[in-house]
């Protein structure tokens, strides 16, 4: 490499560097690698810090269904809405902790085969994270926030903690949802669908099914279903002792209002929020439904202001 070569490559390193740390200076938080020590391998996560010395309340964010990452994206989405919020909370001094869930981003190694994989494993998951937190000294509040998915683990699981938010957390029970989603499929794969799901709302595995929909009940991913179909979301929601604010926009796609209304009526003491125009990734959508499933993959949309108000007054208060 010329002289001249290098001497541009170290300026423009040492430019890009400078900016990078000025950026930095400039935002009102750090961001932190975070991680925690399981049996079956390390899972990794960002802890989000204000900026500061005074102790912050920290909010633990629990990612949905599927292989979604700690910033809210998976392959086929990227949005960045749980990155969004994090960034959202240390802006009003909250502190927060997402991260790859066991098998997915940095946290793959820590992978429990699929037969094996329950949905215990990820509330267990929660347990330890709220551990780890409330071990820190630099932290006052715990909270849980729970989106999607997230929800019903985090409600199950926050047990120790001081308050609970759900986001489109869904109000019926994971094997009545999947019934209702078939029924948008042709009527053949609704009754051969329904027997399995029976069966496995039972405690029972189902050896034969048809090819057509392995992609679906395959052998493998039963014993989920079957620890996941345990749970009633309504039921688990009233054993949350500690306050509790449930969120629904009313653009989402996946999960609807009367999910809401339905956990809200079930613990009465929770507060209730209904965001006109969010949808399920906490983006505002003014269109129909195309231009909804295209937030999924658009990072440059910021989250919803009514969200990020409701969420913070909610802790702080």
């Amino acid at each position: 490499m010329k002289k001249g070569v290098i001497i541009l490559s170290i300026f423009y390193l040492s430019t890009l560097f400078s900016f990078a740390t000025y950026h930095q200076l400039l935002l009102p938080y750090k961001e932190e690698a975070i991680t925690l020590k399981t049996a079956t391998g390390d899972i990794h996560g960002t802890l989000t810090l204000p900026a500061g010395t005074e102790k912050h309340p920290v909010a633990l964010i629990i990612a949905g269904s599927g292989p979604t990452d700690r910033n809210g994206n998976s392959m086929l989405t990227q949005n960045d809405c749980l990155k969004q919020l994090a960034a959202k909370l240390a802006e009003n001094k909250i502190a927060s902790v997402r991260y790859d869930k066991r098998g997915i981003g940095e946290s793959k190694n820590a992978a429990v085969k699929e037969e094996d994989l329950r949905i215990e494993h990820y509330m267990d998951d929660v347990k330890s994270w709220i551990k780890l937190l409330k071990e820190n000294k630099q932290f006052s509040d715990m909270i849980i926030i729970g989106h999607s998915e997230g929800s019903l683990i985090g409600m199950v699981a926050s047990g120790s903690t001081n308050k609970f938010i759900s986001i489109a957390g869904t109000g019926l029970p994971a094997d009545e949802i999947l019934k209702e989603q078939l029924k948008q499929q042709p009527q053949s794969i609704l009754d051969m669908s329904v027997p399995i799901i029976e069966s496995l709302k039972k405690g029972i595995p189902v050896k034969d099914v048809n090819p057509m929909l392995n992609s679906l009940f395959r052998p493998s991913v039963q014993p989920y279903m079957i620890s996941w179909f345990k749970y009633n979301p309504q039921e688990e929601i009233k054993k949350v002792k500690i306050p509790v604010l449930i969120i629904q926009g009313t653009k989402d796609i996946q999960v609807s209002t009367e999910d809401a209304t339905l956990l809200h009526k079930a613990n009465p003491k929770s507060k209730l929020v209904i965001i006109e125009n969010m949808n399920h990734i906490f983006k505002d959508v003014a269109g129909d439904e195309q231009e909804n499933i295209a937030t999924y993959s658009n990072k440059s949309l910021p989250i919803n202001s009514k969200l990020v108000k409701e969420i913070c007054t909610f802790i702080l208060d």
